[in-house]
């Protein structure tokens, strides 16, 4: 045991499944409200990191999230699918790295449900304010479709 958790033991690991693992999931994308969303991670070189707001956790546990069509996470998704999900709930505990495929769609319906839940994102949503119009045209949606854990299990 390491120095830090002889003073004050904690527990700060615990490998979930199914509702149990949806449920922490959620909740700490939640309290999070963004991640930083790792491109190019099997790749030998660095990681390509960049802030994201998640706009939803559905009941399967796959994340979503908006971003413009011409970003680069959404190039670099065209020829890497494996990203890493890495979220921080507080200063001093609640964190959660999540490993696993991305894919990016342009399904207007799922793009303009997501605009619609991201009242409770208006800082980091400002930027869709001021695109040009309000329609889903020039944007896409990212989902991250599944876990390592959970392909692995299924395997």
């Amino acid at each position: 045991m390491d120095s830090i958790n002889q003073q004050q033991p904690e527990e700060n690991r615990k490998d979930l499944q199914g509702s149990e693992a949806v449920k922490k999931i959620k909740e700490l994308a939640e309290k999070a409200g963004t991640c930083f969303f790792c491109t190019k991670v099997s790749d030998s070189g660095p990681l390509a990191v960049r802030p994201m707001s998640v706009q939803k956790v559905d009941e399967e546990g796959n994340f979503w999230f908006l971003s413009a069509d011409d970003s680069h996470k959404n190039m670099e998704l065209q020829t890497d699918h494996v990203v890493q999900l890495l979220f921080q709930g507080s200063a001093h505990s609640d964190f959660l790295s999540i490993d696993g495929l991305a894919t990016v769609s342009k399904d207007k319906e799922k793009i303009k449900e997501l605009k619609r839940l991201q009242s409770r994102l208006e800082g980091a949503v400002e930027m869709w304010k001021s695109m040009k119009d309000s329609e889903p045209d020039g944007h896409s949606v990212c989902r991250l479709i599944e876990s390592f854990a959970e392909r692995e299990k299924g395997a």
